[in-house]
């Protein structure tokens, strides 16, 4: 690890000390600097890896105050809100000295990459929400209820169902990293649009997959509710939007949202994925990168059309 300023792009990890605690991030690949947000919130970074944006991005791999080998907040497991998220943010490009980045969200990342867009326009020069939704909350969970139905009824009889569901059922209710773990291990299978039909590509991760509490609430212990469709008819920021058909948290339905209140927004729904489609079809989720990274490169050469066409 390195903490000096002209190595602090260079492959592998990184600690930075950023407002007074320490970020961890991780650094592959060439090119155009991308920060990539995971989910959870708490989830380790290395399941969002996905090495072929490596080979036209530089893509910076961002642990997450709180999370991995990142520092907690002296109110952990509360205070962890996207407006905090979004100062992190902001301390790592000052310190990394690039201009404006690319910012990949995923899931709960999303979730914070659309609010640091909205807020800091002028530092990213291409969003990607990849499985997000512009709220949270009843109509939220409502919408994944009904796509959890959908899966159970799709995947009747597999030996392993009950235990995913029942993973499902009881992760938002425990307070222990361990606990959190164990059950986010069982209920991964309801994340892929087909994992026992590709169980042994996907068994090591899922083996390997760690998860921290962090609560949904701010650091006075109130909840940090998320209600950004507003707001985002206003971004003003080239921004891709990818999602799996058979996502049961952020699926088609958000996507089709975030694509019709973003001005600047292309959709790519991913048909044969689910919540993790960087490995459930890594050729079409790269290629979908790598054509917005060029057309918002062509954007900032010229003027800028008023709507991107969908894929």
């Amino acid at each position: 690890m390195t903490n000096q300023p002209s190595d602090l792009l260079s492959p592998g990890a990184h600690e930075v000390l950023l407002d007074g605690l320490t970020q961890r991030y991780h650094v592959y690949g060439s090119g155009p600097v991308c920060l990539a947000v995971p989910g959870g919130p708490g989830v380790t970074w290395d399941y969002l890896r996905a090495p072929g944006l490596e080979e036209f991005l530089t893509m910076v791999y961002v642990e997450p105050l709180g999370t991995g080998g990142s520092q907690r907040l002296p109110s952990h497991p509360d205070g962890y809100t996207r407006e905090r998220s979004a100062r992190s943010l902001v301390s790592l490009i000052d310190r990394l000295a690039v201009p404006p980045v690319f910012l990949l969200g995923h899931s709960h990342g999303g979730f914070v990459a659309q609010y640091f867009a909205l807020r800091h326009p002028d530092r990213v020069r291409g969003l990607v929400l990849y499985e997000s939704a512009p709220v949270t909350g009843a109509e939220h969970m409502a919408e994944a209820g009904a796509r959890v139905q959908e899966f159970a009824a799709r995947n009747a009889g597999r030996p392993g169902l009950p235990s995913a569901l029942n993973g499902l059922q009881t992760v938002g209710s425990l307070t222990d990293d361990e606990k959190i773990t164990d059950a986010l291990r069982a209920l991964m299978p309801v994340y892929f649009a087909h994992y026992w039909d590709r169980e042994d590509e996907f068994r090591d991760l899922r083996a390997q997959v760690t998860c921290s509490y962090i609560s949904a609430l701010d650091e006075n212990g109130e909840p940090d509710v998320i209600d950004d469709r507003e707001r985002l008819t206003t971004l003003g920021v080239p921004t891709l939007v990818l999602a799996g058909r058979y996502d049961v948290i952020c699926g088609p339905r958000w996507a089709e949202e975030l694509h019709t209140l973003i001005p600047q927004s292309r959709l790519t729904v991913l048909e044969e994925s689910g919540h993790f489609g960087h490995l459930e079809q890594p050729d079409v989720f790269t290629a979908a990168v790598r054509a917005f990274v060029r057309s918002a490169a062509a954007s900032a050469a010229g003027p800028r059309p008023s709507r991107a066409g969908r894929e």
